[in-house]
């Protein structure tokens, strides 16, 4: 019997075990799981693409006995965890189990991205920053951190790299984008109005937009190039933890496939970026 309290973490970890129809019933569960729990067996029978009968033999495999009982189960693992910070813990937690549990959630997260890394959008975006004149990262919240970082990463491939996250000037920036000028856009959920409005309007100039941003988002349409994250994290309701932590490994993924592309003869650039800090610091003992 599936434990409410990670019924959706059950189901992305048996999906490579599901046959066909049960994969089409999860993905359109994982997909969006509170509609799930509004939906009819006939409405998500449509959404997934199979019968009413497969979804009801996908409810019993996980320890429903039928439609209306799974829908009550994933109601309650919505609701379970501590609001407004993980669904992963309980206010019963402690110092003992809590810790594991975070843990546990980010690398189960981890491992299911890289599992379903999206390799060809990764190579056009790497194909993208390789020749591109420069590069601006945009974020807003929690994504605003993630494009710090990646400007800390890319200035070191002697390409103009800046970052910005106030509203007005990311409309300002797009507006000017031209041809070598790439624009790149992070965000977990792809509707945050600012940022799909900024990348609305670089895509009508000659720059390339590329976005890593959740698959079939506002965001997403108004790319030309989506890294798509389909991490399973409500960040309506929960802080953001694995989203932005498998953001961050995609962008050293991004950043190693642009040093490989530069090739040996750049080794010595970067190596004199690493050597101007050493006078920084103080010697090991």
């Amino acid at each position: 019997m599936t434990t409410e309290s990670n019924l959706l973490a059950t189901i992305q970890s048996k999906l490579p075990d599901l046959n066909k129809s049960e994969a089409k019933v999860a993905a359109a569960i994982l997909q969006n799981p509170e509609d799930a729990t509004r939906s009819s067996i006939a409405s998500l029978a449509g959404v997934a693409g199979v019968s009413e009968p497969s979804v009801n033999r996908f409810c019993k495999t996980f320890g429903a006995s039928g439609f209306p009982d799974f829908k009550l189960q994933l109601a309650r693992s919505l609701a379970s965890g501590v609001r407004y910070v993980s669904r992963a813990v309980a206010f019963s937690d402690d110092i003992q189990t809590f810790p594991r549990k975070l843990f546990d959630n980010a690398i189960n997260a981890l491992i299911t991205s890289r599992e379903d890394l999206p390799l060809p959008a990764i190579e056009r975006a790497v194909d993208h920053i390789s020749q591109a004149r420069r590069v601006i990262f945009f974020g807003l919240g929690t994504s605003a951190a993630v494009a710090r970082d990646a400007e800390h990463k890319f200035f070191r491939f002697n390409v103009p790299v800046i970052t910005h996250e106030d509203p007005l000037m990311l409309r300002m920036l797009a507006v000017s984008g031209g041809v070598g000028d790439v624009f790149f856009f992070i965000s977990h959920t792809g509707r945050t109005k600012a940022l799909v409005e900024a990348a609305q309007i670089a895509s009508n100039t000659e720059a390339t937009v590329v976005a890593m941003t959740h698959e079939g988002s506002p965001l997403a349409e108004h790319s030309h190039c989506c890294i798509h994250v389909n991490v399973e994290e409500d960040t309506d309701h929960y802080l953001p933890m694995t989203s932005r932590l498998v953001q961050l490994v995609i962008l050293d993924v991004l950043a190693a496939g642009v040093t490989l592309r530069r090739g040996e003869s750049f080794t010595p650039y970067l190596a004199r970026i690493k050597d101007s800090l050493k006078d920084t610091r103080y010697p090991t003992s």
